[in-house]
């Protein structure tokens, strides 16, 4: 089986600090770092290095030193990047605090990002070709609804609603929600979307508008919805160093492993354990692409 994630890429500019300052605050960092962020192209790196799959990235990116470098990670991981247009916008840029306590801050510059708007003809051909197509809301929605309406019969379309965005009884909504095979989201996200601070209310709301939900809920695990079936899946404990880029990893090893089992309950618990088994492990590393796992040592965790 293969992946096409469509979504963001950028760069992304850490600062480690004591903890994330407050408004009109200065901290001194103690470090700072470089590396590849957006949630596409973590995603993706998830995709292709813990879930052992086939995976193209099709995005944009400027025609600048830090593209080149992110083009060069992708290709470095095995990614097909054949999919990646070039614009006249910088690329995407994060800015990142990351505490102590691994929380993070992250403000998020988009440039080349929201520069594509629809698929070019061998972006088309990418996702067509793969057995799952997954997006994110760091993307403009027009190219969410090109990427889901070019998938093949008989293909998957996930989407990831981060950052949160109103996709119920929207315009958005109208035009997103009926292509979405599986929708993620987290606990802030899905009450965003569904309107509604009742966790058990927004989770019906949400399952009654798509044929599988996958709720993440941090240290909690996650839950997942088919139709009137349900099933908890418990997350690893482990102890966190930077959670930057975790429901990423999540995102893009359960996009891996869907072609397994068919879209049952059965077969969606089983992609979400190892999605988390794979953000368990990101966690404990600094970075977001640099904390992913390999196919292996997710076995290995599954495995204990």
């Amino acid at each position: 089986m293969s992946v096409a994630i469509v979504g963001s890429i950028n760069m992304d500019v850490v600062a480690r600090v004591p903890r994330i300052p407050g408004p009109g605050e200065t901290l001194l960092a103690s470090g700072s770092s470089r590396g590849g962020g957006g949630k596409g192209a973590n995603q993706v790196v998830a995709a292709a290095r813990a879930g052992g799959v086939p995976a193209a990235f099709i995005g944009a990116i400027g025609d600048d030193a830090e593209g080149a470098q992110l083009r060069a990670w992708l290709e470095a991981d095995g990614v097909d990047v054949t999919g990646l247009s070039l614009s006249r916008e910088q690329t995407g840029m994060a800015l990142i605090a990351v505490g102590d306590d691994a929380e993070n801050s992250i403000i998020v510059v988009p440039g080349a990002n929201l520069a594509l708007q629809s698929l070019e003809p061998h972006q088309r051909e990418l996702v067509a070709a793969a057995d799952v197509v997954a997006a994110q809301l760091e993307i403009p929605i027009p190219l969410v609804v090109a990427a889901a309406e070019a998938r093949r019969d008989g293909s998957l379309f996930v989407l990831n609603a981060a950052p949160s965005a109103p996709l119920m009884d929207t315009a958005a909504a109208a035009r997103v929600l009926p292509l979405v095979d599986v929708l993620i989201v987290n606990e802030h996200e899905l009450t965003d979307i569904a309107g509604t601070t009742d966790r058990e209310a927004a989770i019906d709301a949400l399952a009654a508008r798509v044929p599988a939900l996958v709720v993440t809920l941090g240290a909690a695990g996650s839950v997942v919805v088919v139709g009137a079936e349900r099933a908890t899946v418990p997350a690893f404990r482990v102890d966190p160093v930077d959670t930057t880029g975790a429901g990423d990893t999540f995102c893009g090893v359960l996009a891996a492993r869907l072609g397994r089992g068919g879209l049952t309950v059965a077969a969606l618990a089983e992609a979400a354990r190892a999605g988390a088994a794979a953000s368990a492990i990101a966690v404990t590393r600094v970075g977001a692409q640099a904390a992913v796992p390999t196919a292996d040592e997710v076995e290995a965790l599954l495995a204990r």
